[in-house]
């Protein structure tokens, strides 16, 4: 991962409502990609949030490579990208303890 895109990830997840929708989105992932996420209005249902709102930050947490859409007939479902978080976790930690401490990000955690 980039810096730019590592401050493009961490910029979409600071924001309180974002965290919460990410944190939704986790607890709904299946690993099957054809399954899993929810769709924008349940997250508006869940959260409490006007669906304009909803709509503008799923949108910030997709450009960010956050969230991956798709299109299920008329809705459209999100669902948590664990892979690019694990690539963000993996950037801020890359040089831990250089190496010292044994904290190891190499095992993946999306599978």
């Amino acid at each position: 991962m980039k810096s730019s895109q590592a401050v493009t990830a961490l910029s979409a997840l600071a924001q309180q409502t974002r965290l919460k929708i990410y944190r939704e989105l986790v607890k709904a992932h299946i690993h099957n990609s054809a399954e899993g996420g929810l769709p924008a209005g349940a997250l508006v249902k869940k959260l409490k949030v006007p669906a304009p709102t909803m709509s503008f930050h799923l949108k910030e947490m997709t450009h960010a490579g956050l969230l991956s859409p798709r299109r299920e007939g008329r809705s459209i479902i999100y669902k948590a990208n664990l892979k690019a978080m694990q690539s963000l976790i993996e950037y801020l930690l890359e040089d831990c303890c250089e190496g010292a401490c044994g904290v190891s990000v190499q095992d993946d955690i999306c599978n």
